[in-house]
C-alpha cells in the first residue's frame, strides 16, 4: 500500500506529478485574472465565443479554467502516493492527447467547441500530453522504496 510522503521523501514521479499539479492550479488562477488573461470582458462560461486569452494567446473560457482547476487538484493530490502520481501524469496526459485530437478535429467556430481551444490551445495540449506521459512512463518505471 502507497503512503503519503513529505516532499523530501517523495519520488521523481512524484515530484513531476505535484509540480505539474501546481503549474495547473497556478494556469487555472492567472486565467481568472484581468490583464493576465486579455480580453477578460469576453470571458464567457464555455464555447467558441469567449474571446478571452491568457496570456494573450491560449484561448480560454470559465469551463477551461475550471478544467485546469481540477487537473491542478488532483495532480496534487495524486502526488501523495507513488501509483498515484504515475496515474496522474499517464492518464491525464492521455486526456490531453484526446483533447488535442479533439481541437485539430473540431472547427473553431463550431459549437461543439465547447471547451473552447485555438490552434495554441491544441498544440500545447499535444506537448502536454506527450511531456506528461513520458514524465510518468519514464519516472514511474520501477517503484522507489524506503531502503533505497
Amino acid at each position: 500500500m502507497d503512503t503519503p510522503r513529505t516532499l523530501a521523501t517523495r519520488s521523481p514521479v512524484q515530484l513531476a506529478a505535484l509540480v505539474v499539479g501546481v503549474v495547473f492550479l497556478l494556469v487555472g488562477v492567472l486565467g481568472f485574472i484581468p490583464g493576465i488573461t486579455t480580453g477578460y470582458d469576453d470571458l464567457r462560461f464555455a464555447g467558441h465565443e469567449s474571446d478571452a486569452h491568457l496570456l494573450g494567446v491560449f484561448q480560454i473560457s470559465i469551463l477551461h479554467n475550471i478544467v485546469h482547476l481540477l487537473f491542478g487538484i488532483a495532480g496534487v493530490l495524486l502526488a501523495r502516493t507513488w501509483s498515484g502520481a504515475r496515474n496522474f501524469l499517464v492518464g491525464g496526459g492521455a486526456i490531453y492527447l484526446l483533447l488535442w485530437i479533439y481541437g485539430m478535429l473540431v472547427g473553431h467556430d463550431s459549437p461543439a467547441n465547447f471547451v473552447p481551444v485555438n490552434a495554441a490551445d491544441n498544440w500545447l495540449h499535444l506537448v502536454l500530453g506527450i511531456g506528461m506521459i513520458a514524465l510518468g512512463l519514464l519516472l514511474g518505471r520501477r517503484r522507489v522504496t524506503a531502503g533505497r
